[in-house]
Formats: C-alpha cells, structure tokens, sequence
C-alpha cells in the first residue's frame, strides 16, 4: 500500500504543530509549510531528521507549487488571535482568501482532499446559545474583528464552492478555544494570558465584567477531530471543541488556583464585538465523527501549566 502524503500550512504554529506529529505518528509522509509569520521553527523541529518530514519555507498568498503526488491537505495557516490579526489585518484578510484560493487550486490539481480550519468566530458575537453549524452567526464587517472572521466567512464560501463548481473533495472545521502545549504566552487569547500572568506573579487582566463565557478544548481533542473530520464523508462545517462552558471571571479564580499565585483580577473594557458567550453544540461531530471531548480542564490545565512552566521557569 502506498504511503499517503499530506501538505500542513501553518505547520510551526500552536496547531499546525501538533497536526504533523499526529501525521507523522499515523505513517504519512508529512509536507510542512509556513512562512513563521506567527509560527515558531523551534514547534517542528524534531521532526526534522526523519524521512517522512520536509519543510518549505514559503507565504501561501503566493502561488503554492509542491512537487509530487499530494492525497489531503490541511489549511491550517492564519494569524488567530486577537493581538495578531489587529497588528496584521491585511496578511490575515490575504491568508484567508489568497491562500485558500490557492489551496483550493492545488487540491483540484492534485485531486486531493482538503480541510480548511474555520473558527467559531465565524458566529461573531452570537445571538444563539450553544452555537449551532447551521446558525449563520452575527458579525460586525467592518469592526476591527471583521478581518479575521469575514476571512474565515469567506473562506468556507470560496471552499464550498470549489466543492459544487469543480467537485473538489473539501471538509471545513470550525474550532472553538483551544489550548495546550505550544501555545505562545504574548499571543492575547485569555488562557495563555492568564496563565502567563499568574506564572509571573501579576495580576490577572480580564476584560468585560467576568461574566462572558468561553469553552476550552484541549489540543488532543481537538486533533482527533481534524483526522475524524478528514477522515469521514461529510463536506459542511462541522463544530469541534468542548461545550464545558465556563465565565471569564471563574476561570481566572481556577488558574489563581492552578497556579497557587496571590495574584488579583483586574477588569478592564470588553475590546468591541468581543463575544459575550461562546460554546459550541457538538451533536454532528458526535453523530457524524463519533467524537467528543475527552479530556477535562482540570487535567489539561495540568498538563498545558507544566509546558508554560519551562517557559517561564524561574517564575514559580
């Protein structure tokens, strides 16, 4: 049986990441592209030596060429968190609509399958609760979160039509917060930033009242989703992430907590169109992918906290 290959954009970043050792570990040949605009070498550097591995340093707004046969690709690369794409607004619009144009072009060339990485945000601050694929989400265009979500709205557009116009085989997942390994503490998403103040012995900075919520999936959850969804025959969205809902202001008190700090929470103004609630309903991916969560916060707190702490070592 031939070995299948895989091409992984934004392969050095927090999820890119982790999708190659996954790959790697699953006996594919692994294609790495990313151009560290957001991403880290230093996440896929011991992947390096093998021989099922290789790396291009290359923008995929540009015209992407890879040599060789290709069977799935994953469009893993964005700017996506809330300091990056409001320090690069334009990069994040191009990634979502030159870069998947150009995937998608690939993939008909190669006639290979492909999975976008959509987001929850593509339900804006959302008027139904949990979130459901079929609810069509309420954006502001041309407020300053317009650039990544009306990207990754564009986005499924552009890869459901290359689905029905030219029948590329196309899979679209939106995730919701995820966490884990690898993250980086400066990237503005509430976890890492909680996390990395506490570490540090300062105060926790929440934003809004405290009584927004979030749902936190863990890295592991969320990659055994990409491959079910890769894997399976269902070409719409599909909701990946863990429905354990929890407010802005309790989970600052668990990662005090966690972390054993004396530290306090300041509030501070809710930035404009920040959700107020995010949680997704996970019935498809349960009836179609046979997936769920399952590993809780509290032990993937544990395990993300033991990664940040050699990041910060001598904070603690």
């Amino acid at each position: 049986m031939t070995q299948k290959r895989i091409l992984i954009t934004g392969a050095a970043g927090f999820l890119g990441s982790h999708l190659c050792d996954r790959f790697i570990k699953e006996g594919f040949k692994v294609v790495a592209m990313d151009n560290l605009l957001t991403g880290n070498i230093k996440n896929i550097e011991h992947l390096f030596p093998l021989a099922n591995f290789e790396y291009y340093h290359h923008d995929v707004t540009k015209f992407v060429h890879v040599p060789g046969d290709l069977d799935y690709i994953l469009h893993f690369a964005s700017p996506a968190s809330p300091i990056d794409y409001l320090k690069m607004p334009i990069q994040t619009l191009k990634v979502g609509a030159l870069g998947t144009h150009n995937l998608l072009g690939l993939a008909r060339s190669k006639n290979a399958r492909i999975l976008v990485a959509s987001t929850s945000e593509v339900y804006g601050d959302p008027m139904v609760h949990p979130q459901t694929e079929d609810y069509w989400g309420n954006v502001n265009p041309v407020g300053p979160r317009g650039v990544y979500d009306e990207a990754k709205r564009f986005m499924e557009s552009i890869t459901m039509a290359y689905h029905t116009y030219h029948n590329v085989d196309t899979r679209i997942i939106r995730i919701f917060n995820t966490y884990g390994p690898r993250m980086r503490l400066d990237d503005g998403r509430v976890l890492p930033a909680f996390i990395g103040q506490a570490l540090r012995g300062e105060d926790l900075t929440a934003f809004g009242d405290g009584s927004q919520t979030r749902s936190f999936c863990y890295v592991d959850d969320l990659v055994e989703g990409i491959y079910r969804l890769l894997m399976s025959d269902y070409a719409y969205p599909v909701n990946i992430g863990n429905p354990d809902e929890i407010t802005i202001g309790d989970f600052a008190e668990e990662i005090i907590r966690l972390t054993g700090t004396s530290s306090k929470i300041i509030y501070k103004p809710l930035p404009q169109d920040d959700p107020k609630q995010r949680k997704p309903d996970i019935t498809k991916a349960k009836e179609i992918l046979g997936w769920g969560p399952t590993i809780n916060r509290s032990e993937g707190l544990k395990r993300t906290l033991e990664y940040f702490m050699t990041v910060i070592p001598k904070s603690v």
